[in-house]
């Protein structure tokens, strides 16, 4: 307790850059009330705007400047009004909204901006509220006009000049959002908003004349700002809904007085009120929708890209590995060769055709076993070759189950990584239906082009036409087979007694303009296959 006897100091630094901004605050009240009316008021816009684009450390010089405005404002007015609703009603409307902005400091960090509509509904409803009550409570004479009217003329002026200004300010806070602007040199984009200017010319010749046209000439401006929204999610609204209340209000009827009011265009600006809300909630979903589906899209190309090259560097490591066992069988045929030699000059003949015979054998199995490693006829001749020559083709003549395959089309024409991948799943598409089913199985492949594309068409099925593939069978096909099929934007897809594979040669520049794959079916093959 000892600051009782020593007393306590407070600090505080005044910084130019606040002063400047508490000035500039000031004037933009000041020049933007000479353009409003109660039905449009833009200071509540602008006082929305300004505590969104400012941080918290500089509310306080918002704050002095509001208190600036308002005294110039109302200084003359003491006398017919009274020195406490001058003080009072200067002082309550900044920080009322400030708290609002600040509640709200959560929300504004997320991906959607449906937010700023609680803020504007919410900053109206306050502002509307403790301007008519402290006038109310404090005036000598209460307003003439009814309560609940004056409410709804300020709640909905408040709410339509936010909705001007606040969504401007939030394009400035977002414009490091990594979007691109060059979108809106479109032609869609630059007919919309050639609609908008045309309108609001003929609203201020042919409305003039008439209010029915210009009521309907008003609401009419909602298209082209949904065209906007359609075209640009919540931007297009963030751009078009001012556009079209600034119109609104240059082409009302008005004195020039703040207490202008149009009874024809108040009408208009209630559905504008509900059309621009409603097209900001839509325009946030919208882009909330694309951000969630665009990060897939260009994410999938790359993906794909990244997938190939790991099965690309897992076969040459296998290739690798291939070469070293070759180079094995060649050192150890090269030291059999000098063994026989060897036998053959000491006189034992039959020994050394033994060895021979017995060797050879298995030889060829290790080179068979070898060649299922990594098929390196398949980089000189194709994949048809490697499949006829390779062990492959051994291990289903020793099965008895595997008739002969049907080959189709040039494999040459596709690339190696695509062939080493359907290689593959060939492999293992015959080795599960060897494993899982019983009964004969036959091969078909087809190699062609597809469009642009280039691709082949893998069918493995059982003979028995009337047989079908159990359930877990297809479940092992589909795991085990759609992550080298995904890499080469194909499917798979088992039915009947049959697993059909289709696998795509993508171009690369479509993968490096980040297009995402189309889905092959096997619809898109012919029938017979």
């Amino acid at each position: 307790m000892s600051w009782l006897k020593s007393g306590f100091e407070l600090s505080f630094r005044i910084r130019p850059v606040g002063l400047a901004l508490a000035v500039l605050y000031a004037v933009a009240c000041w020049g933007a009330r000479h353009f409003s009316v109660d039905q449009f008021f833009l200071p509540a816009g602008i006082r929305v705007a300004a505590l969104l684009l400012c941080p918290p450390r500089l509310w306080p010089y918002l704050i002095l400047g509001e208190y600036a405005y308002f005294a110039q404002l109302r200084y003359p007015m003491i006398e017919e009004y009274g020195m406490s609703w001058v003080i009072l009603g200067s002082a309550c409307l900044m920080p009322a909204v400030a708290l609002i902005i600040h509640l709200h400091r959560k929300a504004m960090g997320s991906i959607s901006e449906s937010w700023l509509l609680s803020v504007a509904a919410s900053a109206a409803l306050i502002a509307s509220a403790l301007k008519l009550g402290l006038s109310h409570a404090l005036w000598p004479v209460p307003p003439s006009m009814p309560f609940y009217t004056n409410a709804a003329l300020f709640v909905l002026g408040d709410y339509i000049a936010i909705l001007t200004v606040a969504p401007l300010a939030l394009l400035w806070i977002r414009r490091h959002g990594g979007y691109d602007w060059s979108a809106w040199r479109l032609r869609p984009t630059i007919v919309a908003l050639c609609a908008l200017c045309a309108l609001s010319i003929l609203i201020a010749t042919a409305g003039a004349r008439d209010d029915s046209a210009r009521a309907i000439l008003q609401l009419l401006m909602t298209l082209p700002v949904i065209a906007l929204t359609c075209l640009h999610g919540w931007r297009g609204a963030a751009v078009g809904v001012p556009l079209m209340n600034m119109i609104l209000s240059v082409t009302m009827p008005s004195t020039g007085l703040p207490g202008s009011f149009d009874q024809t265009t108040f009408f208009t600006q209630q559905i504008i009120a509900i059309t621009g809300t409603t097209l900001l909630a839509l325009g946030s979903r919208i882009t909330h929708q694309y951000h969630q589906y665009t990060p897939a899209q260009v994410q999938e190309p790359q993906a794909t890209m990244l997938s190939r090259s790991a099965h690309l560097a897992s076969e040459m490591d296998l290739r690798e590995r291939a070469l070293g066992l070759r180079r094995v069988a060649d050192e150890i045929e090269a030291a059999l060769d000098e063994t026989l030699k060897l036998l053959r000059t000491h006189g034992q003949e039959g020994p050394a055709i033994d060895l021979l015979r017995t060797f050879s054998s298995r030889s060829r199995k290790f080179r068979e076993l070898t060649s299922m490693v990594y098929p390196t006829e398949l980089e000189h001749a194709g994949l048809y070759v490697a499949l006829r020559a390779g062990g492959l083709s051994e291990a289903w003549e020793d099965s008895h189950r595997v008739v002969r395959p049907v080959l189709q089309g040039d494999p040459c024409q596709l690339g190696i990584g695509l062939q080493l991948a359907a290689y593959r799943v060939l492999a293992e598409s015959m080795s599960l239906l060897l494993k899982e089913e019983r009964g004969q199985i036959q091969l078909r492949a087809r190699c062609g082009r597809w469009g642009r594309h280039k691709g082949i068409l893998i069918t493995v099925a059982m003979l028995d036409r009337s047989s079908t593939l159990a359930p877990a069978t297809v479940g092992l096909a589909i795991d085990r087979l759609s992550a080298r099929t995904q890499a080469y934007s194909g499917s798979v897809d088992c039915r009947g007694n049959r697993i059909r594979i289709v696998m795509r040669d993508a171009p690369r520049e479509m993968l490096d303009d980040s297009v995402k794959p189309l889905a092959v079916t096997p619809v898109d093959m012919p029938a017979k296959y």
